[in-house]
C-alpha cells in the first residue's frame, strides 16, 4: 500500500522531489502545503469508531452529512461537527459524483482529536496536487475543493492509495475544555469574532398572561428604541416580526405560552425597521400564581450570549439529588419531542450516550405482537433498516430476546441473536423490552464494537430507563395510529370519488398509479388480465421522478409479470430487484472492459443503469385486483434501495386495490358495452351516400343522448333501378334503442320493397303492415318516403308520399319557399291506409329541403321554431350548396335555444346543379 504522509507524523521524504514517483510527488505536495503542522505523534488509541457505506447517488451526499453529524453528536463532539460536515460532504461528493465509485465513511473517536475517512473505488483518479495550495482547486469549481477545505479547516489531512482505494483522510483536534465546563468553542481570532457596541445590552421583557408587555427594561428602550411608557399594555404581537418556521406551525403566541423556548425573530423598532434578535423565553408564575413569560432578547449576531448548547448531557437534565424530578424528562431530556419519530430518536441517542455504546436502536411490536418494526436507530445505517420487521418468537431471524432484557457478550458466538445487526460490526449489545401493563410494545438495544462491554448492571439500567419511556412511547404511537387512520379513511374517500368520476379504463389506470405514488410508494406499476385466458400485461408504470419511469418501465418488460394469485393482502416479489442488480453489473463490468467487449460503448448506459437499480432496489410487493371473483390485473408497488413498507402503508394499499379494481371493471365492462352498443347502432345508418350525376346531397344527423350514435330519427338514399333513386327521412315515435329498433327494421324494408319495383304507397303500405306485426313493440312513424329521377334537361323528377312527416320545402331560384308535399296519414296507427304519391320537378338551382320534427319543434321556453321559421331560415339559402344549406340549417337550430337537444334530428338537403 502507499500511503500519504501524515502531515506532522513523520520527517519528510529525504529524496529530492524530483527523483519520487509522479504519484509519491503530488503526496509530497499535499504534506507541503496542509496547514497545522506539529510535531505531535498521531493519537494511537481508539476510543470508538463507526462506518458506513454510501452509493454513487446524489442524495448519498445528504445521507452521508446526517451519519457524521449523528455521530459526533452522539459522542457529545457539537463544537466540530460543522466543520467534520463540511469537509464530508465535498470528499463524499468526490466519491459518488465525479468518481462514480461507492463511498466508503469510516469516523474514529481517539483522546483528543477526531479522525474521518473517505474511500472510493477509483484509485486510478489521482489527487490534483500541483505545486501551490493556490492550484490545488477553485471555490468556482466542481473539483479540488474538498482538498482545498481540508488544508483550510483540518488540523491534519492525507492521502493514501491501494490497488483498490483511494482514501483521503482528515483530523480535527477536540478543544480544550476546562473540568465543568457545559459548552465551549474554539480559540478565534479577534477580527472573526462578531461586532458588538460598546457592550452587549440584553433587553428584559415580561408579557402577562395576555400577551401583553408588562416590564421593558432599558437596555429593550435602547435597542428598539420606545420607551417604557409607550410599550407598556400593548400586545407583542404588535412588535414582533414573527417568521414562518417550515415544519412547525408555532406561532409567537404559541411560544409565549411554552415553559421553555428559543430561537430567532424580529422586533420592529421606533424608526420602523426590523431588528433582528435572538430570544430566550421562560414560563413563570408570579406571587399570586398568575402565568407570565420572562423574554431576554439580544441582537441575534450576539446570540452566543443566549443560546443553549447544541446537546446537553443526559446527567444535567435534572437536579443532582434526583428529588422532584421526573424520571421521563430526566431521561429523555426536556422539553420533550412532541412526535413518536422524534420520541423514538431521542431515546436511542439518549440509550446510546448513557451505556456509552456505538449504536443503539428502537423496535415498536405489531398490533399482534408476533414481529417487531424498526423505528429509530443511531450509529447503525438506518436508512436501510428503517420499518424493516422481523418475527419475535418464531420463524427465520426470529428476534429471540424481546421479551426479556438481554445481554450478548459477543455476537460472534450466537449468530443472529439479533438480526438488525448483522453485518454491522457490532459484537456485543444489550437489549430490553419496553412493556405496558404486562404487554410487549417495543425493545431498545446499545450495542457496541468491541465484545464483553455490558454486564447484568448496564441491563438493568437500561430496563430502569426503558420502564420510564415505555408508557409515553405507548402513547404516541397509539396516537400516530389515530392520525393513520384518520388520513387513510380520508385518503380512501377521495380515491372512491376520483374512481367513481370516471369510467374511462385509461384514465382509471392512471389514476390508481397517482394515488399511490408518492402517497404509498415510491413507484407504482399496474397489470391487467383481458380474460382468464391472457397473460398479464403491463399497462401502466409511474415514478415520483419522471426521468425513470421509462428505464423502470424497460426493466419491468423484461421479466415475467407476477403470478396472477388471487389470495388478498401484499406478497414481496423479488424479480425487479435482482433483475435491477443483475442489469446494473452487467453494465458496470462492460464499462471496465470485464466481458471483452468495447468500454466506451456502453459507459454512457452507466448512470441510468444504476439510477433504475437504486429506484427499484427496495422492497416490492404485488396486490391483486380481484373483481366479481376474478383477478383482473395486479397492483405492484416499490421503494428505492433498502427502504421497506409499513404495515399500516400496505393494509392501506390494499384497501385501495380493492376499489380499484371494482372501478377498472366497471370501465371495462362499460368500454365493452359501448363498443358493442355503437357497433349495432353504427349498423343502422346506411354505409355512405350514393353520387347522383347532377344533383348535390346532403346529410346531417344528431342523436339524442349521450353515447347514442343512432336514436329514432333515420334517413337513407340508395339506387332503385334505371337511374333511379329512392329516398327517405323518418321519425320513429319516441329515442332510444326500442326506437332505433323500429328504424333498422323501416330502412332495410324500404330498400327491399323499392327494388321490388313497387310504388312510393305501394311501399309504404307493406310497411305499415310490418310495423304492426310488430305487435306490443310497434311504434308509430312518420315518413317522407320519394323517388328520384335526373332528367336529360338538367332537371330532376321526384315522386313524393308524406306519411304525417313534417312537410318538404322547395327552394326556388328567386327566394321563394314552398312545400312540395301534401299530409297524408302517418305509419303504424292503423291497418288499412289510402296512400298517393305527388311528383314534382325541381329545377336547375331548386333545393328540396327535408327535416325531421327534432328540427321544427326546437324549443326555447315557450317559444318554438316551428315550419315558418325554418322556412324563413331556409330564404336565406339561396345559392348555396347542398352542404352549405345543411349546415346553416343545422346552425340556425342550435342557436335557437340555449339547452343541448332533447330529440333526434335529421336534416337531408338535395340541390339540383
Amino acid at each position: 500500500m502507499t500511503t500519504g504522509l501524515i502531515p506532522g507524523g513523520q520527517p519528510p521524504d529525504p529524496r529530492p522531489t524530483s527523483a519520487l514517483p509522479p504519484q509519491q510527488r503530488r503526496e509530497q505536495d499535499g504534506r507541503e502545503h496542509a496547514k497545522h503542522v506539529d510535531d505531535r505523534p498521531r493519537s494511537s488509541v481508539i476510543t470508538a469508531r463507526a462506518a458506513a457505506s454510501f452509493e454513487p447517488v446524489g442524495r448519498s451526499v445528504a445521507t452521508a452529512r446526517g451519519f457524521v453529524r449523528d455521530t459526533l453528536q452522539g459522542w457529545g463532539f457539537a463544537d466540530i461537527i460543522d466543520d467534520a460536515v463540511v469537509l464530508t460532504s465535498e470528499l463524499v461528493t468526490n466519491a459518488v459524483v465525479h468518481a462514480g465509485t461507492h463511498a466508503d465513511l469510516l469516523c474514529l473517536r481517539h483522546e483528543d482529536a477526531v479522525r474521518v475517512e473517505v474511500a472510493d473505488r477509483y484509485p486510478e483518479r489521482e489527487i490534483p496536487l500541483q505545486g501551490s495550495l493556490a492550484t490545488m482547486g477553485s471555490p468556482d469549481r466542481e473539483g479540488g475543493r474538498g482538498l482545498q477545505l481540508c488544508a483550510a479547516i483540518a488540523a491534519r489531512w492525507g492521502v493514501e492509495y491501494t490497488p483498490t482505494h483511494k482514501t483521503v483522510w482528515f483530523q480535527l483536534d477536540l478543544p480544550d475544555r476546562p473540568v465543568g465546563t457545559r459548552s465551549a468553542g474554539p480559540a478565534l481570532p479577534a477580527d472573526l469574532l462578531p461586532l458588538a457596541d460598546s457592550r452587549v445590552r440584553v433587553a428584559v421583557v415580561q408579557i402577562d398572561r395576555t400577551g401583553a408587555i408588562s416590564a421593558w427594561n432599558e437596555d429593550a428602550e435602547e435597542l428598539f428604541g420606545y420607551p417604557a411608557d409607550q410599550v407598556v399594555g400593548k400586545p407583542l404581537t404588535d412588535l414582533a416580526a414573527w417568521p414562518h418556521t417550515p415544519g412547525t406551525s408555532t406561532g409567537i403566541v404559541e411560544a409565549l405560552r411554552l415553559s421553555r423556548w428559543e430561537g430567532s425573530y424580529g422586533i420592529r423598532g421606533a424608526d420602523g425597521r426590523v431588528i433582528p434578535v435572538y430570544a430566550s423565553h421562560l414560563r413563570v408564575r408570579d406571587t399570586a400564581g398568575d402565568p407570565s413569560t420572562v423574554c431576554l432578547l439580544v441582537r441575534d449576531h450576539e446570540r452566543a450570549v443566549l443560546q443553549s448548547p447544541t446537546r446537553v448531557p443526559a446527567t444535567d437534565t435534572g437536579p443532582a439529588d434526583g428529588q422532584g424530578a421526573d424520571p421521563f424528562e430526566v431521561f429523555i431530556g426536556s422539553p420533550a419531542p412532541d412526535d413518536l419519530d422524534g420520541l423514538l430518536q431521542r431515546t436511542v441517542e439518549r440509550a446510546r450516550d448513557m451505556l456509552d455504546g456505538d449504536s443503539a436502536f428502537l423496535l415498536l411490536a405489531t398490533d399482534d405482537e408476533t414481529e417487531l418494526e424498526v423505528r429509530a436507530s443511531t450509529g447503525l445505517p438506518s436508512a436501510r433498516q428503517r420499518f424493516a420487521r422481523v418475527p419475535v418468537e418464531a420463524g427465520p431471524g426470529r428476534y429471540g430476546s424481546a421479551r426479556m432484557p438481554a445481554v450478548h457478550e459477543d455476537l460472534l458466538a450466537v449468530p443472529g441473536a439479533v438480526p438488525l445487526l448483522n453485518g454491522t460490526g457490532m459484537r456485543s449489545v444489550v437489549t430490553v423490552p419496553l412493556k405496558v401493563e404486562g404487554r410487549l410494545t417495543g425493545s431498545l438495544g446499545v450495542a457496541a464494537e468491541g465484545p464483553g462491554r455490558y454486564s447484568n448492571e448496564e441491563a438493568l439500567r437500561l430496563q430502569f430507563a426503558a420502564d420510564r419511556i415505555a408508557l409515553a412511547v405507548e402513547s404516541a404511537r397509539l396516537g400516530e395510529l389515530e392520525r393513520l387512520r384518520r388520513g387513510s379513511l380520508s385518503f380512501l374517500v377521495e380515491a372512491s370519488d376520483l374512481l367513481a368520476g370516471t369510467l374511462d379504463r385509461d384514465q382509471t389506470l392512471a389514476l390508481m398509479a397517482q394515488m399511490t405514488v408518492p402517497t404509498l410508494a415510491t413507484w407504482c406499476a399496474v397489470y391487467t388480465i383481458a380474460d382468464q385466458a391472457s397473460e398479464p400485461y403491463l399497462s401502466y408504470v409511474l415514478h415520483e421522478d419522471e426521468e425513470l419511469i421509462d428505464g423502470i418501465k424497460s426493466l419491468l418488460s423484461k421479466i415475467s409479470p407476477p403470478d396472477p394469485v388471487p389470495t388478498p393482502g401484499a406478497r414481496v416479489w423479488s424479480a425487479p430487484g435482482e433483475a435491477a442488480h443483475d442489469a446494473a453489473l452487467r453494465s458496470s463490468m462492460r464499462s471496465l472492459g470485464l466481458t471483452g467487449g468495447p468500454t466506451h460503448q456502453m459507459s454512457s448506459g452507466i448512470g441510468p443503469t444504476l439510477a433504475t437499480a437504486s429506484a427499484v432496489g427496495g422492497e416490492t410487493v404485488v396486490l391483486p385486483l380481484v373483481a366479481r371473483n376474478r383477478v383482473i390485473g395486479m397492483l405492484t408497488l416499490g421503494k428505492p434501495t433498502d427502504e421497506h413498507f409499513r404495515q399500516e402503508i400496505l393494509e392501506l394499499a390494499e384497501d385501495l386495490s380493492r376499489r380499484a379494481a371494482l372501478a377498472l371493471d366497471n370501465a371495462r365492462l362499460y368500454s365493452e358495452r359501448t363498443a358493442i352498443s355503437q357497433s349495432l347502432q353504427r349498423s343502422l345508418l346506411p354505409p355512405e351516400l350514393p353520387d347522383i350525376d347532377g344533383v348535390e346531397v346532403e346529410v346531417i344527423y344528431r342523436a339524442a343522448g349521450e353515447g347514442n350514435e343512432v336514436g329514432g330519427d333515420f334517413y337513407d338514399l340508395f339506387p332503385i333501378s334505371d337511374g333511379a333513386y329512392g329516398f327517405a327521412i323518418g321519425d320513429v315515435c319516441g329515442t332510444g334503442p326500442h326506437a332505433a329498433a323500429v328504424t333498422g327494421l323501416a330502412r332495410h324494408a324500404l330498400r327491399l320493397l323499392a327494388r321490388e319495383g313497387l310504388s312510393g304507397p305501394a311501399v309504404l303500405e307493406r310497411l305499415n303492415s310490418a310495423i304492426l306485426d310488430e305487435g306490443a313493440r310497434s311504434r308509430f312513424l312518420t315518413l317522407l318516403y320519394g323517388e328520384m329521377r335526373p332528367q336529360a334537361d338538367g332537371s330532376a323528377e321526384l315522386k313524393v308520399v308524406c306519411a304525417g312527416h313534417p312537410l318538404p320545402l322547395r327552394l326556388r331560384q328567386d327566394g321563394t319557399v314552398e312545400p312540395a308535399a301534401e299530409p297524408q296519414p302517418l305509419l303504424g296507427v292503423m291497418e288499412d291506409l289510402e296512400l298517393y304519391e305527388e311528383t314534382i320537378t325541381l329545377d336547375p338551382g331548386d333545393v328540396l329541403l327535408c327535416v325531421t320534427d327534432g328540427v321544427t319543434e326546437r324549443r326555447e321556453g315557450t317559444r318554438m321554431l316551428g315550419d315558418d321559421g325554418l322556412a324563413d331560415v331556409l330564404t336565406t339559402c339561396t345559392g348555396l350548396t347542398a352542404g352549405a344549406v345543411a349546415a346553416r340549417i343545422m346552425r340556425a337550430v342550435e342557436r335557437f335555444a340555449s339547452d343541448a337537444p332533447s330529440d333526434d334530428m335529421a336534416i337531408l338537403a338535395m340541390r339540383v346543379a
